[in-house]
């Protein structure tokens, strides 16, 4: 067994296991890779409940603790995927808010669990990390957008 450096931990209610499920059927390069169960009564639970989840999103080693309702999450934290054009765009987002998630702006998006998304088309990346005009003029175009449109972050890039 290897254990990661450095590992995400998210704290749910109780739902680890079907967050965790869900980004692996919905992200590449993701997966459930262990599912632990409390040896023992815990203040939320009890012993056999599923404890921990341990997973991947996107790559990143994360682990789903199921810690009762004490904690909520908020957009402080969020998993930020980069994407190629506007079809995985649509993918990701509609996959998050069609699974009782909800759309926030500029390209956020939470999911039923409450976990923050950012879907970034990369052309909007780019064109931040030009600078300048070119990114004013995107950034002012994905100000006015929920989901980012990508035609029209492109278009506001050419000016």
């Amino acid at each position: 067994m290897s254990i990661a450096k450095n590992t995400i931990c998210l704290w749910y209610d109780k739902d680890a296991e079907a967050a965790a499920s869900f980004y692996a059927a919905t992200f590449p390069d993701s997966a459930v890779t262990a599912i632990r169960h409390a040896p023992g009564d815990y203040p939320s639970g009890k012993a056999g409940d599923v404890i921990t989840v341990e997973f991947t999103v996107a790559g990143i080693p994360c682990i789903g603790l199921n810690g009762g309702p004490t904690f909520r999450h908020n957009e402080a934290f969020s998993f930020q995927i980069a994407t190629d054009d506007q079809e995985e765009t649509d993918r990701y987002w509609n996959a998050i808010v069609n699974n009782g998630g909800q759309e926030s702006a500029c390209g956020w998006c939470k999911d039923r669990w409450g976990i923050s998304w950012q879907i970034t088309p990369r052309t909007l990346s780019e064109a931040l990390a030009v600078g300048g005009d070119e990114a004013r003029r995107a950034f002012a175009a994905m100000m006015e957008m929920t989901k980012i449109d990508v035609a029209a972050i492109d278009a506001a890039r050419r000016g």
